[in-house]
């Protein structure tokens, strides 16, 4: 079992930044792909960004492109995303996920894929 919390989501007016986190416990976080996830109310939940088991891989949905970016410390458990050039379409509920009995370098898209997901944090974005 791997347990998953988020933090730092918030309000936050168009342009602006936020920074969400993600602590993981239970099994080695290294042995997992990690990957952050939105839902916005009455949509399906959509792939944001995934991260590889070393973190030397990312990869990004095209809305995010640019202006997200992915981490991940297997030191201290933790993934982060820092989000930038925040608009009002990125106003959803945000969750990070991990994927298990994947490559070292591996990123996941998949919703499918994942085997344990957090809570989710709320991020709004203000015009």
């Amino acid at each position: 079992q791997v347990q998953l919390v988020e933090s730092g989501g918030g309000l936050v007016q168009a342009g602006g930044s936020l920074r969400l986190s993600c602590a993981a416990s239970g099994r080695t976080f290294s042995g997992y792909a990690m990957g952050w996830f939105r839902q916005a109310p009455g949509k399906e939940r959509e792939f944001v960004a995934s991260i590889s088991r070393s973190g030397s891989r990312t990869e990004y949905a095209e809305s995010v492109k640019g202006r997200f970016t992915i981490s991940r410390d297997n030191a201290q458990n933790t993934v982060q995303l820092q989000m930038n050039s925040l608009n009002t379409e990125d106003t959803s509920i945000y969750q990070c996920a991990a994927a298990g009995a994947v490559g070292f370098t591996r990123t996941i898209t998949e919703v499918g894929r994942y085997d344990y997901w957090g809570q989710g944090t709320q991020v709004t974005v203000s015009s």
